[in-house]
């Protein structure tokens, strides 16, 4: 076994096609038999050989309804040479589509595991065997690199022990994880939740060392805008290449970890869901790269203060292009983020978190905690705006859209126009380039 994450989602899988299987059977459902011809002496000989492959393809609907259904294609549509699978197995037309390619390829692994069998009890000799074929179709020259990292400020419901998120990507309760190393699943003296990476790679190939530090940053990315949160990555992850020993691998900083946020089961789902639809947006270019960077950074920040300047800078970056001068901010993040009856309360509030970003850069801010309070909202509403714009909620100009929706309201500008003034700390990126870029 040299994929632990394909492993047990098939395992899995095949546990309950087991189960629906024999219920079916026990219902009175015959599995069809067909006569054979056997080689061998002067004399033929003929046999029954059960029809399983028959029987199981005539339950494809049912079998598709099952909870580990969607877990094994998944683990298997991440692995891109499962056509070689499927002409191994005598498929003549291998779809183009990964997603296609992987429940074909699912169905023809069941289909291995219960051959020429009349019941469907588990076996696990039976699926060992369909296992290593696969893999032999899979890996051919190939190599398969795990990597697992410790997730902190995060917990995973207690009924849970993995949320497969695609791409490879996985979250584990590392206390369920009997292969990772020690020290990743304890390192903080209570068992990790892990983010476990697999990739498929040539064998003659460098380590993916900065693939694997990029994957498992998208999973505290993704976090950070689904729920808000005190999400960081441990200091190091391990890798190991097929069945060999594990390896540390230093992680960037990002960030230190809060109180844990729980992830019910039920919203399981729609982070898998969340993380899969943000995918190709998280690595945009432009003003939205930029400012879900700025995002990123208030996150990794010491304190609230600290953060105060990357949030606004992240916000001006997508709603203010004229240049903070303008002093729109407000109004136009008010106008996307809240609701026309509170659009005056959160635009004075945000106003006043520009003030209070102005006295943080003089070294007079109050350190109390309706200040906290203040950017703790600012982050939220950066947060909403990120979020809706990765998801495709928000599409195009959104400071255009924010001043449309002001017009059709009859808003004038609720606060006077903040000025930035001559001492104000500079942006890491003048606005000038903001405005033209993207």
């Amino acid at each position: 076994m040299r994929n632990g994450t394909l492993s047990s989602a098939l395992e899995a899988f095949t546990l309950d096609v087991s189960a629906a299987l024999e219920t079916s059977r026990a219902q009175g459902a015959e599995v069809p038999f067909e006569v054979v011809e056997k080689a061998g002496g002067p004399t033929p000989l003929y046999c029954y050989r059960a029809r399983s492959g028959e029987f199981i393809g005539e339950r494809l609907g049912l079998l598709s309804a099952l909870p580990t259904y969607a877990a094994a294609v998944r683990a298997l549509e991440a692995i891109d040479t499962t056509g070689a699978y499927l002409r191994q197995r005598g498929v003549r037309e291998v779809p183009s589509g990964p997603r296609e390619r992987a429940e074909i390829a699912l169905e023809q692994f069941i289909a291995a595991v219960f051959d020429d069998r009349s019941q469907f009890e588990f076996e696990r000799e039976h699926f060992s065997a369909a296992l290593s074929a696969l893999e032999r179709a899979l890996y051919h020259g190939r190599c398969v690199t795990t990597a697992v990292a410790p997730l902190l400020g995060l917990a995973l419901d207690r009924y849970t022990t993995k949320v497969e998120l695609g791409d490879g990507l996985a979250l584990v309760r590392g206390d369920t994880f009997e292969e990772a190393p020690y020290d990743a699943v304890w390192g903080e003296g209570e068992a990790s939740v892990l983010v476990v990476f697999t990739v498929v790679g040539d064998r003659r190939a460098p380590d993916p060392i900065a693939l694997v530090r990029s994957q498992v940053r998208r999973v505290v990315t993704a976090l950070r805008l689904f729920e808000p949160g005190a999400y960081a990555l441990g200091a190091t992850a391990w890798m190991k290449v097929d069945t060999g020993s594990w390896r540390p691998l230093a992680l960037p900083f990002c960030g230190d970890p809060g109180v844990r946020t729980m992830l019910p089961a039920e919203h399981e789902d729609e982070l898998r869901g969340f993380f899969n639809l943000i995918a190709a947006r998280a690595t945009a270019s432009g003003r939205l790269g930029w400012a879900l960077a700025r995002f990123e950074m208030a996150g990794e920040r010491a304190t609230p203060f600290e953060a105060l300047t990357d949030c606004l800078l992240a916000a001006r970056a997508l709603l203010e292009p004229e240049g903070p001068g303008a002093g729109r901010l407000a109004d136009r993040l008010a106008a996307i983020c809240a609701a026309p009856d509170h659009r005056a309360r959160v635009s004075g509030r945000i106003a006043e978190a520009q003030r209070l970003e102005r006295q943080v850069a003089s070294g007079t801010a109050p350190s109390d905690q309706e200040s906290e309070e203040l950017v703790s909202e600012l982050c939220e509403n950066v947060r909403a705006l990120l979020r809706d714009m990765l998801c495709g909620h928000l599409e195009g100009d959104v400071s255009a859209l924010a001043d449309q929706l002001l017009v059709q309201a009859g808003t004038a500008a609720v606060v006077p126009p903040v000025p930035a003034p001559a001492s104000q700390a500079p942006s890491d990126q003048p606005t000038e380039e903001l405005a033209a870029t993207g």
